[in-house]
């Protein structure tokens, strides 16, 4: 059937896709400081001498000229964009709120109050202000966070303006073994009463999955370390690495129910006298090891399994691809590596910016490479693995992290009496809304299984070939226990 001339196409719509600003910024965080350094270096060089062709320069002026161009055109490539983006935050969102946040909230200052009359109120002074005492929430934060686009504002304020061009650029920048260790391990040494309260006696801070909305927390992460096991095929004898390993539940977990000598990785000591004790209590310390270092001081060894959960995020874009080669390079040849790492999606809203930038501040410190699934695969494929099987997880974190905020709420006598209120405030605001963000996609979390990409395989050469092959992927799909989606 033919279209009649003058009736609109599917071709003809109003859709637009996104830029290539963000592979851009990403390809920049990779780069050498020296050439970040240089290239406005060039710059600058270039439009002194066409400065000096219309008017000549002396050389004492033409060298001002060049150091304030070499100080300028970073500082615009920088400002330029952001500022834009603050404007556009506040252009997006004008409208008046449609209901009353003084039924809701409460600031302690009437002048401030008084201020946001008849406005919406921003995300970041809600937040801070909650944080810091100055405004109260009159109901619970997740009920009233479900009303957020009613009441509140997602644009960045001069603060997160402030924060991202002193704090968060350089944590982008940086990722050296201090650095991450500075920004990382006194979050997770803050005190593992301080995370149990919220996560249960699991002790996992990934996400569950769930079979029922109504399943316990408890069973969901029972589930999930039977799923990360089953993705990698863990078999007796395995020699099997977590980078990142928290409180060692997974380690022990496969070193019990799947016979795996399990080696775990983590910056903070706490975690690992948790995760040693663990072990002892599930009778598998003789195959449970524990490591308290950076992951790039793990011991050069092979392993036949590795797991990685939500940790790679704190890797950085700049050191991502380092990572994933180091992982490669510990991978036997007919190895399983599971990466289970958190991310922003791509078609993103000013709400999933403000958010991470909350994130960023106050709860995950430099864990910039929380990127979408884009920015992920290529990576791996760049490093030399096959990407067998994506899945995003996202649902069932958002109802995971409802379940710690549940746990949190019900434990805030405890919390307020050893850590404060503000810490109790920053733990509430964090659960309830990234529970909503997770629900909404804003930002999920992926679980992928990988491979090394081999040239051959057993079963595309001939036989008397085959045994020089290590990957044979027929044995590992095509079965009872193939490694596949866990819905």
């Amino acid at each position: 059937m033919n279209s009649t001339s003058g009736s609109r196409t599917a071709s003809q719509h109003n859709e637009k896709g996104g830029t290539h600003g963000l592979a851009f910024i990403f390809w920049l965080f990779e780069q050498p400081k020296w050439l970040i350094a240089l290239v406005p270096g060039l710059f600058a060089a270039l439009l002194t001498a066409a400065i000096h062709g219309f008017a000549p320069l002396t050389p004492a002026i033409a060298g001002v000229v060049f150091v304030v161009l070499w100080i300028t055109v970073p500082a615009l490539a920088i400002l330029g964009p952001l500022l834009f983006l603050v404007y556009r935050s506040y252009a997006h969102d004008t409208a008046a709120p449609t209901e009353d946040w003084t039924k809701h909230i409460s600031f302690k200052d009437a002048s401030a109050q008084k201020a946001y009359a008849g406005k919406k109120v921003p995300m970041q002074t809600l937040y801070d202000g909650y944080m810091d005492g100055k405004i109260d929430f009159t109901g619970d934060v997740y009920e009233t966070l479900l009303r957020r686009n009613r009441m509140f504002r997602f644009c960045f304020t001069g603060d997160d303006v402030r924060f991202y061009v002193r704090d968060f650029l350089g944590q982008n920048m940086g990722h050296s073994v201090e650095a991450d260790h500075g920004d990382i391990a006194h979050v997770y040494n803050r005190g593992n009463d301080f995370y149990n309260w919220f996560l249960g006696p699991r002790m996992i801070y990934t996400s569950g999955i769930y079979r029922d909305v109504n399943d316990t927390l408890e069973d969901a992460q029972d589930r999930k370390l039977a799923t990360v096991c089953q993705y990698v095929q863990m078999q007796p004898g395995d020699k099997h690495l977590d980078i990142g390993c928290g409180w060692g539940t997974l380690v022990a977990y496969a070193a019990k129910h799947h016979g795996t000598s399990s080696t775990g990785v983590t910056l903070a000591k706490e975690q690992a006298e948790w995760a040693r004790a663990t072990a002892e209590r599930e009778g598998v310390s003789d195959r449970v090891r524990l490591i308290v270092d950076d992951y790039r001081n793990i011991p050069d060894e092979k392993f036949d399994k590795i797991t990685c959960l939500e940790m790679a995020e704190h890797v950085g874009i700049r050191n991502f691809q380092s990572f994933l080669l180091q992982v490669r390079n510990m991978l036997k040849d007919d190895g399983m590596f599971y990466l289970q790492i958190a991310g922003l999606r791509r078609a993103w809203v000013f709400e999933d910016l403000v958010w991470g930038l909350f994130m960023g501040k106050y709860i995950f410190p430099g864990a910039d490479a929380s990127c979408p699934i884009g920015f992920v695969t290529t990576q791996a494929e760049r490093a030399g693995f096959e990407v067998h099987r994506v899945e995003n997880c996202g649902v069932h974190y958002s109802l995971t992290i409802k379940a710690w905020y549940d746990n949190w709420m019900k434990n805030e006598a405890a919390v307020v009496a050893k850590y404060g209120q503000r810490w109790f405030r920053m733990w509430a605001v964090f659960l309830s809304w990234s529970a909503i963000i997770a629900a909404q996609g804003s930002s999920t979390v992926f679980m992928i299984t990988l491979h090394k990409n081999t040239p051959n395989d057993k079963c595309s050469v001939s036989k008397d070939e085959a045994a020089a092959q290590p990957f044979d992927r027929t044995h590992r799909w095509v079965g009872q226990n193939p490694s596949a989606t866990q819905q």
